[in-house]
């Protein structure tokens, strides 16, 4: 079936429709709205996704379905937001100058000193606010991990977030209010077409489907495919690669599939860590601080599990984790497809078992199994002047005599890739599970890794933090600080 082609980008900014057909593939929309449109409450701060200073919400359809989410406009591109709706802090106050309910709060609990920050803050609270009206402490804490504030002090706009309700009726605001208005729009410009715009390197595609996106691949195997942009941005805005032709693919509703078997779940390339939440927490509960601890509610929100998989960082969060799980790589190139063992599929660094035009389309997760004792830990913490980024996943199993019958134990931040920690396994199978198989098996760790010294950390430290996570592993498994032991309870069957 031929697909038919548009040679525009259109999406819904605040009140506005906005169609562009001349646009830069690596125009940010931070760029966009400061520039172009002139929006300038959203502030340029760190310009990496990490200060929050410049939050927008977008909408997008899901299934029918208008969800608003925070994003960072620093490192999001706006050939990504085809059929989207895009909120700025301009949008919120009335037309006679009537404050939100949410920056009313902020005024009321002098919320703001300098105000830089302010208004990322205010638009990660209205987001929060319109689908949990009276948050708890630790939801707004979750909502705000994203954005950064260094003179007003966090207390008073906790006590902010917790009096919006108290401002204004959520199911007034006219983001809920008119949900079926804006959901009809999104649908009209929604039309299944391929977009492309530019030439060269200023190309950008944004498929009509999973099976064009496939064979633009086969065709364009030099295109950079974009999903969440949460590493790519990067590469655009801190190192000022040339990266086009782009393909943009967070529109595909086929790659944001999560669907479970028999034997496991399976989540599309282009799965968010926010979509992945509920699911991810519940099946494998072990997970869940890992999940709470990537990144701030905009990067889970952009950032896919497909991505941080297929750019192959040896400090991506979710690969030691997956390793650990067993999970399976399903690329596809053209109409083939091919499943690859994660371990396998991190060759070294910079290289990924991928050939040219093809690209990872799910990630397969086994379920654990009864028995199984499973643990991630992640450590980014200062320490004097070394900032860590070790990672390590551990699974075990053990017979009824106590004794390692199977283990892998993964890790991210320790190689050039995310890799295994073969000899420390040989040490444990076969062994029992006691103190002295343990101090043996954090001896082998130098034979495994030869770390390097970097801005993160040093060797030594990462060394000693990796030895000392199958410590704390082992204590967590053994005994009354026994917490990890038989938690693990199938969501299926």
């Amino acid at each position: 079936m031929e697909v038919q082609t548009r040679n525009s980008v259109r999406f819904l900014l605040n009140d506005k429709f906005v169609e562009l057909s001349d646009l830069p593939a690596t125009q940010t929309l931070l760029d966009f709205l400061r520039i172009e449109r002139r929006l300038r409450g959203t502030k340029e701060g760190c310009a990496e996704g990490d200060c929050g200073a410049c939050t927008v919400l977008v909408g997008r359809l899901t299934n029918g379905q208008l969800t608003y989410e925070s994003v960072n406009a620093c490192i999001r591109f706006v050939g990504s937001l085809d059929a989207c709706h895009v909120v700025t802090v301009e949008a919120l106050a009335g037309a006679d100058g009537t404050l939100h309910p949410v920056q009313k709060a902020m005024v009321d609990t002098h919320a703001s000193q300098c105000g830089f920050c302010t208004p990322g803050f205010v638009m990660s609270l209205y987001g929060l606010w319109m689908h949990n009206p009276n948050p708890a402490v630790r939801d707004i804490e979750k909502a705000l991990q994203g954005n950064l504030c260094r003179c007003t002090g966090y207390a008073a706009i906790i006590r902010a977030a917790e009096s919006v309700s108290a401002r204004g009726n959520a199911n007034n605001d006219p983001l809920v209010a008119e949900r079926a208005r804006i959901i009809e729009q999104l649908q009209m410009l929604k039309d299944g077409k391929r977009v492309e715009v530019g030439v060269g390197k200023e190309r950008l595609v944004l498929p009509a489907n999973v099976d064009d996106f496939a064979s633009f691949m086969e065709a364009n195997p030099g295109a950079t495919i974009v999903a969440g942009s949460t590493d790519v941005g990067l590469w655009v805005t801190k190192f000022m690669r040339e990266i086009g032709p782009v393909v943009f693919t967070s529109h595909l509703d086929e790659l944001r599939l999560i669907t479970m078997d028999d034997e496991g779940l399976k989540l599309g390339a282009g799965v968010s860590y926010t979509d992945a939440y509920s699911v991810i927490t519940t099946i494998f509960p072990d997970l869940t601080e890992l999940w709470n601890r990537i990144g701030g509610e905009q990067v889970r929100n952009m950032g896919t599990i497909g991505g941080n998989v297929a750019n192959g960082s040896p400090i991506g969060d979710t690969p030691p984790a997956l390793i650990g799980l067993g999970a399976n790589v399903l690329l596809r190139k053209g109409q083939n497809r091919r499943s690859v063992p994660i371990e396998k599929f991190f060759i070294e660094y910079g290289k990924q078992d991928r050939t040219p035009g093809e690209f990872v389309e799910a990630i397969h997760i086994p379920y654990l199994k009864q028995g199984e004792l499973f643990a991630v830990y992640k450590i980014s913490k200062r320490l004097d002047e070394d900032i860590s980024s070790v990672c390590g996943a551990f699974k075990v199993t053990l017979d009824s005599h106590g004794i390692v019958e199977a283990a892998v134990i993964a890790f991210g931040g320790m190689a050039g890739t995310p890799k295994r920690a073969a000899t420390v396994e040989q040490t444990l199978i076969g062994s029992p599970w006691n103190d002295e198989t343990i101090e043996q098996a954090m001896a082998a760790f130098a034979t495994d890794f030869t770390p390097l010294t970097d801005w993160r950390a040093s060797a030594d430290y990462r060394l000693l933090s990796a030895r000392n996570l199958l410590r704390r592993f082992y204590l967590e498994t053994t005994g009354e600080e026994n917490v990890r032991l038989n938690r693990y309870t199938a969501a299926v069957g």
